[in-house]
């Protein structure tokens, strides 16, 4: 075994902490596990708390996989102040004073839920988007702010938790759960309120809860990941949320060489459910899916209860073909 290679290969889940970045979650579970090669699944910024899966060994090579889940936060909106990096990290660029329909629990409510839909969204100058192969945040730093590009971004729920005055400050918060699509930064949502309601606003506090499938509720913090090391992993098969496919030995020695699988040989389940701890074994939760598989649909394959395969379904030729292939099988670990 290669120096760094611990022999694990497995995916959890991590309530990241407040004040760490993506990549000092990923150092501390290198530590733990004694593994070089590890890499999270969606970077949360220092300030942000929550969900962050972090692939383990060759897991890693699952990222390409698990970076365009849907996600769901939970921010607490500044009204009055607008920093340079749309959080409360950053140095305040403007103030202004806050309209009083916006400390109105109403209007705030019905604003919120009108967020949902369709939008074109700038990206914070302060972000970890490329361009010519410079970070917008380290051009930021230097004092070279990049321009970068509106994207098409997604609003799928939104909804006014509560309205709080700080009369200390003065400061208005709006708290509200969001849930949005690949590549939507919560940090702008807040900017383009503040400059929509005539105000100032940036992000004072944010959660993620809903990464995908993963939720906070199945992530563990790293001290605890610490104690319980592979007691913590996750399924992968779960978060994936692919259908899958129950190998027997012949085919997974044809996985373990790449080769195609006759599609009429796989036998489709649907993707997992959550589970007891009481349901567990390979086939834990299995059902039987009717469905014939559509074109290039991943499938995952599972062997002695490690995801050792997706494949890509071909229905003209009736084959599956090799998309990614685990020479050490993917620990499926605990039922969600």
């Amino acid at each position: 075994m290669k120096r760094g290679q611990s022999g694990i290969c497995c995916i959890v889940g991590i309530d990241k902490p407040q004040g760490k970045s993506s990549h000092d979650v990923v150092n501390a579970v290198r530590r733990i596990f004694g593994e070089r090669r590890v890499g999270h699944t969606g970077t949360l910024d220092p300030l942000a708390t929550g969900v962050l899966a972090v692939c383990v060994g060759p897991a890693t090579r699952l990222d390409a996989y698990m970076t365009a889940h849907d996600k769901t936060y939970e921010v607490r909106i500044a009204f009055g102040v607008a920093t340079d990096t749309d959080d409360a990290q950053g140095t305040p660029i403007r103030t202004a004073p806050v309209p009083p329909e916006v400390c109105d629990p109403a209007f705030a409510s019905d604003y919120v839920r009108s967020l949902v839909g369709h939008h074109r969204q700038l990206p914070p100058a302060y972000s970890a988007i490329k361009r010519d192969g410079v970070k917008a945040y380290e051009a930021a730093r230097a004092g070279n702010v990049i321009q970068l590009e509106p994207r098409d971004i997604q609003i799928y729920d939104a909804e006014l938790l509560g309205l709080e005055t700080d009369a200390n400050a003065p400061r208005l918060y709006w708290d509200v759960r969001i849930s949005v699509s690949k590549g939507t930064y919560i940090r702008s949502i807040a900017r383009d309120v503040g400059v929509a309601l005539g105000t100032a606003a940036h992000v004072d506090e944010l959660r993620r809860i809903v990464a995908g499938n993963l939720d906070v509720e199945d992530c563990v913090t790293l001290e605890t990941l610490e104690q319980r090391g592979l007691d913590a992993v996750v399924d992968p098969v779960f978060l994936l949320g692919y259908r899958m496919a129950f190998l027997d030995d012949e085919q997974a020695k044809a996985v373990r060489n790449g080769r195609p699988l006759p599609l009429d040989g796989l036998t489709l389940f649907e993707p997992p459910r959550r589970y007891d701890d009481s349901d567990c074994g390979p086939r834990r939760g299995a059902r039987k899916s009717c469905g014939a598989p559509a074109n290039d649909e991943v499938i995952s394959l599972v062997y002695e209860n490690e995801l050792s395969a997706l494949y890509a379904a071909d229905p003209a030729r009736g084959v599956a073909r090799p998309s990614c292939v685990f020479s050490q099988g993917v620990i499926r670990g605990k039922g969600l």
